[in-house]
């Protein structure tokens, strides 16, 4: 069996392929980065199994669970493992390292391929992700990109990853924008496969030089921030980006186009606000959406919502603001030279 000592371990070890036997809803809430799903139990076979176990007898499951594991297995190198040659060296787990990456593992090692398993299996590399985002504290530094909202800050860290800043970009992992009408094309992940992909990202940066993150809640859509990154994120010195709201309202117009131009879906979100702003404002929102004026909507939307929200949730943190950086526009050469400045103002934090 091969040990799993750390996350890291997955970039190092000398492995070809790794399998994941789970059924497919256990691999569809998380598994092993990079890893496919050979279930030798289907969802419903496994239900099968489990229900036989109870009320007849363990005995009479695991014959009836061999007969399935075994046939599906053959299915599987039959099909999608044909095509290896003799060296082939596939990595085989389930949820803890027993029966059912054991027999797809021995078969393989029967049939001349340098197959293993993986000790533990998923729950140990579980276990290694709850340690780093639940148990440890982060080791890393972390300083914070914030402002209102409009002001591009996740363009802008796409653009300082460019230039060589190590970034954690939480939106892009948790498949969401950040707000009220924040929904991908995609839904997001599960909570398990976000932590295991945040995980992971970290695991990948150098904690002896910064990390630059944008300022976020501590949910994101449905995800939550992990206790570990969420502690340190509260701790964290920031750099707060401040454009002109006329300038941010044509941007929010852009990059948001998907959400605008679906004027039932978006009313639908905005719709949840009445409680909050009222049914004048949000009538209002809805007269500027179905004019098709999205600037002067997203400027509307910023003035009345989300910079209230903003102003409020900064009010107990600007000891923690260790640089302010001004973008006149937020047009693509404006955005290049506002990211140039936050590297510079980055360099000048002690943390």
């Amino acid at each position: 069996m091969t040990p799993l000592h750390a996350l890291s371990d997955l970039d190092t070890l000398n492995f070809d392929t790794i399998i994941d036997v789970r059924s497919p809803s256990e691999f569809a809430e998380d598994h092993i980065p990079g890893a496919i799903n050979l279930p030798v139990l289907s969802d419903e076979e496994r239900a099968l199994v489990g229900t036989e176990y109870k009320q007849i007898s363990p005995f009479t499951a695991r014959k009836r669970g061999a007969a399935l594991v075994f046939r599906n297995a053959a299915h599987h190198i039959e099909t999608q493992l044909a095509h290896h040659e003799g060296s082939w060296r596939p990595l085989v787990y389930c949820w803890r390292g027993g029966q059912r990456s054991g027999a797809l593992g021995w078969m393989l090692k029967e049939i001349g391929w340098r197959a293993d398993t993986l000790q533990g299996g998923y729950k140990t590399f579980r276990r290694l992700v709850v340690r780093a985002l639940y148990t440890d504290a982060l080791p890393h530094k972390l300083v914070l990109l914030a402002g209102y909202t409009g002001t591009a800050k996740t363009e802008l860290l796409q653009r300082l990853e460019g230039m060589g800043t190590q970034t954690l970009d939480l939106e892009k992992l948790a498949n969401h924008r950040g707000s009220l009408l924040g929904d991908g094309d995609a839904p997001q992940p599960s909570q398990k496969g976000f932590e295991t992909a945040l995980a992971m990202a970290l695991t990948r940066l150098d904690p002896a030089a910064p990390v630059l993150v944008e300022a976020e809640s501590s949910k994101i859509g449905q995800r939550m921030i992990p206790p570990s990154l969420w502690t340190a994120m509260c701790a964290a010195p920031m750099i707060t980006v401040e454009a002109p709201l006329e300038a941010r309202a044509r941007y929010l117009a852009r990059a948001y186009t998907d959400i605008l131009a679906d004027k039932t879906e978006l009313m639908r979100k905005l719709d949840v606000l009445r409680q909050f702003r009222g049914h004048a404002v949000v009538d209002g929102w809805g007269a500027l959406s179905a004019a098709g004026d999205d600037v002067a909507l997203c400027q509307a939307l910023a003035e009345e919502h989300y910079d209230p929200a903003y102003a409020t949730s900064m009010r107990e943190k600007t000891q923690r603001v260790a640089a302010h950086v001004a973008a006149d526009d937020l047009t693509d050469a404006a955005l290049d030279a506002t990211a140039r400045r936050i590297k510079s103002a980055l360099q000048t934090i002690s943390i």
